[in-house]
């Protein structure tokens, strides 16, 4: 079967660019004025996304909460253990219900909006946000270790959807809405929007586009925007005080690296082990297990319960050497590892993002302690947790650049960036030689496999895909290129222009090829563009 292709013939790429010549304010000013265009929508989409983590923000902060409180009563009043477990039954027993009607509303979020960019799956925005709600304040109520990172990703994506879909905008800029709202869900869980701007590129779209990083960017600022004017202009972690360290204490990046790596790679090992285990119970169990085990941690270690922005504060601010406080250290990063992946494993909606920041928090306090005990100055334990916390995120998810961005905007501060990149590569070249698949990925085909029905994609999806600098399509004409079989080019972006794509037209490096193939396929299409554009 012959590739179908949208041809202009007699038209070369000198001609057109002669053409352009020759006018060159008719050639930029549409593919300015729809740029702008584009990023204006994408504005308005994060301000709607900024109101929304904003009000699930507070809901699941408020549910921390009140779980702390409420285990306190208990371990005082232990009567109201039996209610509070016969509420555990029925509200887990809720979540398996709304998890079962809306599978794209389980887990972190974040793979299932990978799914709707990437492999163009099917995302019902209204019910993702109903449960994403629902859910996060029934979890946040009961102290599972969740976090509200992922789900913020999810609830911007599909509040994104909402407006595009609501302006009948095509496929490819549905896409770049989509992406930027979950980039603007990140920007507003965080305070930090240059780690949102990033996340888009790097995990999401996963590939450079000028029109992603405008519109995310343009998304990010407006959702910081809101969240800053409820929660105030400090970051969400606030390091402002970490010392610095001395040029030679760098070194200690690289083992500390070594061992956020191994950890980073161990949580992946638990989350995905968990997941396993719960699948080979009656799905309507999963949530009511993690609710009972959330008991005994609420009673016995309540600073375990919720993503963990406690214990990150209290593993930054350890400045001193103690056998009783490196115990107690050491039982609440098993602990945490462990709650984490029965509360992750049974599918209720929540994240693993900020449970992972945690881990890797106190992973470092304890590292930091290890090294001023052999003579280290104690000041440098609480550069040891940040740099631990790059460390361990870029080695689950595999995401250096936005791991690395985060935990500087936290800090409030560039001059920690070397160490903590250098902590960062580090941990990402042993969770690489380990061979450990990235988080996201890994459950992104677990869910596809799980849910094959709402995994299902449209008849025909159209995709953009960067032609990179080496490429086997740069430098060919469009007609010499191999394209996927079955799929056809509708489109070619080059900077501004949106150009016509005629078979004599040379292929760029930096330009964007659009390319139209049956859902079906899309997978197939993108291995072979991967190997054409990469």
């Amino acid at each position: 079967m012959r590739l179908n292709l949208s041809w202009r013939k007699g038209t070369s790429a000198d001609e057109m660019d002669q053409d352009n010549r020759s006018d060159p304010v008719q050639a930029t000013r549409p593919g300015r004025a729809s740029r702008w265009l584009v990023a204006f929508r994408a504005a308005c989409c994060g301000l709607l996304v900024g109101v929304l983590v904003v009000l699930y923000r507070q809901g699941i902060g408020y549910g921390t909460r009140f779980a702390r409180w409420a285990y306190g009563q208990m371990r005082d009043q232990p009567l109201m253990i039996l209610p509070w477990l016969l509420a555990a039954l029925l509200v887990g027993l809720a979540l398996a219900w709304m998890v079962g009607r809306v599978p794209m509303a389980s887990g972190s979020g974040i793979p299932q909006v990978e799914g709707v960019v990437i492999h163009g799956m099917r995302m019902p925005a209204l019910p993702v946000l109903g449960v994403r709600f629902l859910g996060g304040l029934a979890c946040g109520m009961f102290g599972l270790s969740l976090g509200r990172e992922g789900p913020s990703v999810q609830i911007g994506a599909a509040g994104s959807q909402l407006v595009s879909r609501g302006l009948r905008r095509d496929r490819v800029e549905e896409t770049c809405l989509v992406t930027s709202g979950a980039a603007a869900g990140l920007s507003a869980a965080f305070n930090a929007p240059l780690s949102g701007m990033v996340f888009a590129l790097e995990e999401i779209h996963r590939s450079f586009s000028p029109m992603i990083l405008l519109s995310a960017a343009m998304a990010c600022l407006s959702a910081d925007f809101i969240a800053k004017n409820r929660f105030g202009l400090r970051p969400v972690l606030d390091f402002t005080a970490m010392p610095q360290l001395t040029i030679g204490q760098y070194l200690l990046m690289i083992p500390l690296g070594l061992v956020a790596g191994l950890v980073g790679a161990a949580m992946n090992r638990l989350l995905l082990g968990a997941q396993s285990l719960y699948s080979h119970l009656p799905s309507k169990l999963g949530p009511v297990i993690s609710l009972f085990l959330a008991l005994p941690v609420g009673l016995l270690l309540p600073a375990v319960l919720g993503g963990g922005e406690d214990l990150i504060g209290k593993a930054e601010g350890i400045r001193e050497l103690a056998w009783s406080v490196a115990i107690n250290l050491l039982i609440l990063l098993l602990v945490k590892m462990l709650f984490t992946a029965s509360s992750f494993g049974s599918g209720a909606p929540g994240g693993i993002f900020m449970p992972i920041l945690a881990v890797g928090t106190l992973t470092g306090s304890l590292c930091g302690m290890g090294a001023a005990a052999l003579g280290m100055p104690v000041r440098i334990i609480p550069v040891c947790a940040v740099c631990a916390m790059a460390g361990t995120l870029t080695a689950s998810v595999k995401a250096p650049i936005t791991s690395i961005l985060l935990t500087v905007e936290m800090s409030g501060s560039l001059v920690h960036m070397l160490p903590v990149a250098l902590c960062a590569f580090t941990a990402l070249m042993v969770s690489d030689l380990l061979r450990v698949e990235p988080i996201y990925e890994a459950l992104l085909e677990r869910y596809r496999r799980g849910h094959a029905p709402d995994a299902q994609v449209p008849d025909r999806v159209t995709v953009e895909f960067p032609i990179e600098h080496g490429s086997p399509a740069a430098g060919r004409l469009l007609g010499q290129v191999p394209w996927p079989h079955g799929c056809a080019v509708i489109g070619l972006r080059r900077g501004e222009h949106r150009l016509i794509p005629a078979g004599d037209l040379r292929l760029l490096a930096g330009d964007g090829v659009i390319l139209l193939c049956p859902g079906d396929r899309l997978d197939q299409a993108r291995q072979v563009m991967e190997g054409l554009c990469r």
